[in-house]
């Protein structure tokens, strides 16, 4: 079972509605990761398996997201993104890539943004993480509200892995299916806690294209025609 991706006015549709909800530019998504714990009996009565997805072997949310086919396409520039755009009202700037956007343990690249880290930045810096964590989150609140939704997620499945695979993409069409049907429901807001900003081990080096997006995106979020009201006051 595979999942459609969005065709290139999708793209834009969902650009536009997290704009509109984060004030976030040129977003067409967010990334996170999401442990999904097995445990599967094998051939022999008496041997039990248990698996944690994510944490088994410690690897990192990015080296699964480079892993997978989506990433593989994504950190290759081969994802069917509209082509590069300018920002809301930045009429003479320069266009800029449609981005994802994701926390520390996500490699920076053209198409993938992240903070900056450590703790000694500036003032622009900081707006700028600020910003992108605002957009970010409502990934970490699309994760409470699918697991509540779906309370398999809460506990260790009983399968192999393959099927586990099934399992969370049915998940996830349902939720897609349910989300469009009954759209907001009050009691998802139970399931959303946004949380600071969470320090993360960096990761590898950023090419300068990638870096390059990175600071027109810092420019814009400080520029007064588009900015928030309260973001100095949220930093200071």
């Amino acid at each position: 079972m595979e999942m459609a991706p969005p065709t290139m006015e999708e793209w834009r549709d969902i650009a536009a509605g997290f704009y509109e909800n984060s004030s976030f530019p040129n977003t067409v998504g967010a990334v996170d990761g999401k442990h999904i714990r097995l445990q599967s009996v094998c051939d022999s009565n008496y041997c039990l398996r248990v698996i944690d997805i994510g944490s088994y072997g410690k690897e990192s949310d990015s080296n699964i997201l480079k892993r997978s086919t989506f990433g593989k396409q994504l950190y290759s520039g081969k994802v069917n993104f509209p082509p590069d755009n300018q920002l809301p009202g930045d009429k003479n700037g320069d266009p800029q890539p449609f981005v994802l956007v994701g926390d520390e343990a996500f490699a920076l690249s053209k198409n993938l943004l992240r903070p900056f880290p450590g703790r000694s930045l500036n003032d622009r810096r900081r707006i700028f993480n600020y910003r992108l964590s605002r957009a970010r989150q409502y990934i970490e609140c699309t994760f409470g509200i699918l697991t509540n939704k779906w309370r398999v997620l809460h506990t260790r499945l009983l399968v192999e892995t393959e099927f586990a695979v099934l399992i969370t993409k049915a998940c996830c069409v349902l939720h897609n299916y349910v989300r469009r049907k009954d759209s907001f429901n009050i009691e998802d807001t139970l399931n959303c806690t946004l949380q600071s900003i969470n320090e993360k081990k960096r990761v590898g080096n950023s090419s300068s294209d990638a870096k390059n997006v990175r600071e027109y995106f810092v420019n814009y979020v400080n520029n007064p025609n588009h900015s928030l009201a309260w973001q100095n006051r949220v930093i200071a």
